[in-house]
């Protein structure tokens, strides 16, 4: 009986997958992306976009049968720009905050990934008030991150230094500039830890998960209004996750399932 409840169920999101397919079939959907954030979303050497929330993007226009196109925009200004219509939808690793929500709407969670210090190996900083305090931590300027540090820890003395991207971040903890660094663990392990300059830094103290400051997970952003393209991309997410697209994604990129972090 439950394999025939679930097989009806399957059966009718895959029917109001179709209906929205036709709905947007041919058009052409504008996605804001900084690509500043890999493995999540990076440009190449080409100028392409690529990276785990650009593949699950792609994979979901391709479910409801549109095309995808990328708007480049900085990351402390991509909500203002998605309200004034410069795109349709923000795919850019975004924390779904209450503090976010009262702007905008966001699909169902596709990531999740608690945020973390980085530091030199053996510095035995904890992810505390007293820890940290007359220290400097690096963080990327816009980010959830940047919230946290300074309304947790710098008003208690610890400073917080902010960041446009976070290559210019990981570049001043490598030099010795901050004390550490304030990022998302996946982001931090694969595009710092793991590569050539991270080999003497290391994650320190507790993940932070305040759902206050980092919501349940990222999702994709769209207007208040545009509750219909929301609720397709929410159906899409269901189908990939449901046939196995999704997972095929997820193992390109990581060792783990990134929505259960």
């Amino acid at each position: 009986m439950k394999k025939l409840f679930a097989t009806v169920a399957f059966i009718a999101m895959m029917s109001t997958g179709a209906a929205f397919a036709e709905d947007y079939a041919g058009k052409t959907v504008k996605f804001g992306i900084d690509p500043t954030f890999p493995p999540m979303e990076s440009k190449n050497a080409e100028g392409k976009f690529e990276g785990f929330f650009v593949d699950i993007t792609e994979a979901m226009c391709a479910e409801i049968k549109a095309k995808c196109e990328w708007v480049e925009s900085g990351w402390d200004g991509i909500i203002p720009a998605l309200l004034a219509r410069k795109f349709d939808a923000i795919a850019s690793s975004m924390f779904i905050t209450e503090k976010r929500q009262a702007q905008i709407n966001f699909t169902d969670p596709i990531s999740n990934s608690p945020s973390r210090l980085v530091a030199p190996k053996g510095s035995k900083l904890l992810t505390t008030v007293e820890s940290l305090k007359g220290k400097r931590i690096g963080v990327q300027q816009g980010s959830a991150q940047e919230t946290y540090a300074k309304e947790v820890w710098q008003v208690a003395g610890v400073e917080v230094v902010s960041y446009q991207t976070a290559d210019l971040l990981t570049a001043d903890l490598s030099a010795g500039r901050v004390d550490a660094s304030f990022q998302s663990d996946l982001q931090a392990t694969e595009a710092f830890l793991k590569k050539p300059a991270g080999a003497g830094f290391e994650l320190v103290g507790d993940a932070i998960r305040d759902q206050k400051y980092f919501g349940a997970g990222d999702g994709i952003g769209f207007r208040k209004e545009d509750t219909d393209l929301r609720d397709a991309f929410n159906k899409a997410l269901a189908t990939i996750i449901a046939n196995g697209t999704f997972k095929k994604i997820n193992d390109k990129y990581f060792t783990v399932d990134i929505r259960a972090q």
